[in-house]
């Protein structure tokens, strides 16, 4: 198989694509998000002060450093962590809190007959292969 054929076979993969459409659209949230901190949240904190986060910052040595800007990104992580949270790993571990409790309640659903040791129902009242009478 050519480097080609292996690279184009790579790339038609679902799992691939999956990951360059979550890429995307987590880049799209990114700018959502970034837009909402920097336009809605910061002026809110801001207000009893009026302050400007992006608009802080100090010079050393004729060097800009601009940690409102740096603020503004920190809110920006903080949101979309927390919307993560709230979206996937929560609903992610109570769908598997339930199976771990489904899977703990089921409990057997086959027993072996006494008898003929042949693997029955667990409610069978008889053994379908020596038809000897099951204990309760």
């Amino acid at each position: 198989m050519s480097i080609i054929s292996e690279f184009r076979t790579f790339i038609t993969k679902g799992n691939v694509i999956d990951l360059a459409v979550a890429v995307v659209i987590g880049v799209a949230f990114n700018a959502v998000v970034t837009a909402l901190v920097t336009d809605l949240i910061t002026p809110l904190i801001g207000i009893p002060g009026h302050v400007d986060f992006s608009a802080m910052t100090f010079t050393i040595n004729g060097s800009t450093f601009m940690y409102g800007s740096f603020i503004n990104s920190l809110i920006s992580f903080l949101v979309i962590a927390f919307v993560v949270f709230l979206i996937m790993v929560k609903p992610a571990a109570k769908i598997e809190e339930r199976r771990a409790a489904k899977a703990a309640s089921s409990g057997p659903t086959t027993k072996t007959c006494p008898e003929c040791l042949s693997t029955i129902p667990i409610k069978a009242r008889r053994c379908a292969y020596c038809t000897s009478v099951q204990e309760s």
